[in-house]
């Protein structure tokens, strides 16, 4: 830690000690569908450079401002310094464009027709890394994860005029981080999803999980299973759940500590599926408290080498996803984005996207319910992760609760993904392990996946046959790597020569293949950067992985261009991976068609 952490830290304890209010971390979901007021907008902001929480021995939060013409103040909320949330603040302001550190954000806003018989929250969907949150000049609470939502009560804070929420964010990179210091994409800073005023019941209804009992599948009549938390002091008796279309209104016993359980059986019951999205219409009550959501009911599991959905063989027809806009070159965070990226993977054939390699926008999950695109998603367990730090442990745990308690309800998610390209050594598939057992443990309606790494050509079969071997595997239910032959290394028609042995009766999915092209560039089919190469690669591509025994899906590399300080090449990448099928400015290379119309086979 360096000694400006140090000073952080230290000035930090002192604040908290004397302006900490208790607050606790809560969960609350499906805030879209909740009374709130939006903070969204313009929110002034202080560069705290140094990363000390305050200056001249002023911590920032308490929001000082001179009074009289003697006082000192030697820091500065102003109108002239504003940035948009949700969004990045590396693309808003040239000076932030590669800043990694902590910036302080200020809103202040009135409340009028404060409600006595509410409580109320400040939510904030994602904020990249650390986050501190305060609140009228007190400290609710630290959340580290820079991509899953958190929000603190303020309820006795809140006032009916010059409220101020100031948010220290702090984008810094560091080893004992999820993910650690070195990425293959774009550290975006600040809070870049939605920040709002949640209004709420005494006693709420703060999350639910409701899904189908897949052991009812193939039974006449099915089965829903469901939990409801609820919380406040005063519980009520009973919690009411209802389903209008299956004339379903069922009265539940809260249990004493707010956890209430049910079963509903259910004769009718229309699946949902990429050929048939279908979502009901759901309400819940409990007392005073009501909250709706639309909710689609589909099994996914494995028999032999296939992945069944609802009891059907599928074939995921995929490609990976960062969470990004190109076109703005922002983090997503809106619905927009969210339909532009999904209506480009229709385009391609997809059936099913890997979001990678993070928790993306919440809107992208909900509306792959609506579009009917499965979903693949992951905490980003990537290079360079200390495996034996118990703390980093904790963390994932923390985050991957996060990340289910938000999306647990959505159909169209169907696999958690542990891992991405990570070395098979004892401490890290001890951890990824432990995280794996600790997932099924709170949900056990999705597959567990992992994308692994080649161990190396097979002994004996030294020119033809690639295994994979990773002892994780054993705790996956789904088979996944990437393989990048033709781009890391050999040319593609060397993927003619070549087979794949895993030794494992599981469906395969290929993770990651492909290469670069900068969309517009051409040359002929061994001209590195062409799109020709490119083409020719996924065509190579494409025919090798096609043979192996058990491939049940693909999510290739990626559907579009997306930014990265690792990738500097001048004239040809200049800050952008280009392994995209689509191009920053929207154009579609000559390998998205080569795809789409293997898809279009399948």
């Amino acid at each position: 830690m360096t000694t400006q952490k140090h000073l952080f830290m230290f000035f930090l304890v002192i604040c908290l000690s004397i302006s900490y209010t208790q607050a606790q971390e809560i969960f609350i979901s499906n805030t879209s569908n909740r009374t709130c007021t939006s903070l969204n907008g313009k929110w002034q902001y202080v560069v705290d450079a140094y990363e000390t929480g305050g200056m001249g021995g002023m911590p920032i939060f308490k929001n000082y401002e001179p009074k009289e013409k003697s006082d000192r103040v030697e820091y500065g909320f102003t109108s002239g310094r504003t940035l948009w949330v949700p969004g990045s603040w590396n693309i808003q302001k040239p000076e932030l464009s590669y800043f990694e550190g902590s910036i302080w954000y200020r809103k202040t806003f009135n409340k009028e027709n404060i409600a006595k018989d509410k409580r109320y929250f400040i939510y904030v969907g994602a904020a990249n890394y650390k986050t501190t949150v305060s609140f009228n000049g007190k400290i609710l609470g630290e959340h580290e994860g820079g991509f899953t939502p958190f929000s603190y009560e303020v309820t006795n804070l809140l006032q009916a005029k010059d409220n101020y929420v100031i948010i220290g964010v702090n984008n810094s990179r560091e080893a004992d981080y999820i993910p650690s210091k070195v990425t293959d994409w774009f550290n975006h800073g600040g809070i870049t999803r939605d920040v709002k005023l949640i209004e709420v019941s005494k006693t709420f209804i703060n999350n639910y999980f409701i899904a189908l009992d897949k052991s009812t599948l193939h039974l006449k009549t099915k089965q829903i299973k469901g939990k409801i938390q609820l919380t406040g002091s005063e519980l009520p008796e009973k919690v009411n759940v209802i389903i209008p279309e299956l004339n379903i209104n069922k009265e539940v016993t809260v249990n004493k500590d707010g956890d209430t359980e049910f079963k509903l059986d259910v004769k009718k019951l229309e699946l949902w599926s990429p050929e048939n999205p279908k979502l009901y219409d759901i309400t819940l009550t409990a007392g005073d408290d009501k909250i709706s959501d639309e909710i689609g009911f589909r099994t996914i599991e494995t028999k032999g080498k296939q992945i069944l959905l609802n009891g059907k063989p599928v074939f995921l027809k995929g490609i990976c996803l960062h969470d990004e806009n190109p076109l703005r070159k922002d983090r997503a965070n809106n619905m927009e984005d969210a339909k532009l990226v999904l209506s480009w993977a229709q385009e391609l054939g997809c059936n099913f996207l890997r979001l990678a390699h993070y928790p993306h926008q919440e809107k992208i999950v909900r509306l792959a319910d609506k579009m009917g695109i499965l979903l693949w998603e992951e905490l980003p367990l990537y290079w360079g992760i200390q495996w034996g730090n118990p703390e980093v442990l904790k963390k994932a745990k923390a985050q991957y609760a996060e990340m289910i308690n938000r999306d647990y309800n959505r159909a169209s998610s169907i696999i958690w993904s542990v891992a991405n390209e990570t070395a098979p050594t004892e401490d890290r598939t001890k951890f990824l392990s432990e995280l794996a057992d600790y997932i099924r443990s709170i949900d056990d309606t999705r597959l567990i996946s992992a994308a692994c790494k080649k161990d190396q050509e097979a002994d004996g079969h030294p020119d033809s046959v690639y295994t994979y071997n990773d002892p994780l595997m054993k705790k996956l239910d789904i088979i996944s790597f990437n393989e990048y032959l033709g781009w890391y290394g050999g040319f593609p028609e060397e993927c003619r020569n070549k087979s794949f042995k895993a030794g494992l009766e599981k469906p395969i999915i290929v993770t990651e293949f492909g290469g670069g092209a900068l969309q517009g560039f051409h040359g002929d089919s061994l001209t590195r950067w062409s799109e020709e190469f490119q083409e020719y690669l996924y065509k190579e591509s494409i025919a090798m992985f096609d043979k192996i025994d058990g491939l049940a899906g693909m999510t290739p590399w990626i559907l579009v261009d997306f930014q990265s300080p690792l990738r500097q090449l001048p004239e040809i990448q200049d800050g952008w991976n280009r392994k995209g099928l689509i191009s920053e400015k929207g154009y579609k290379k000559k390998a998205f068609f080569i795809l789409k119309k293997y898809y279009e086979t399948k």
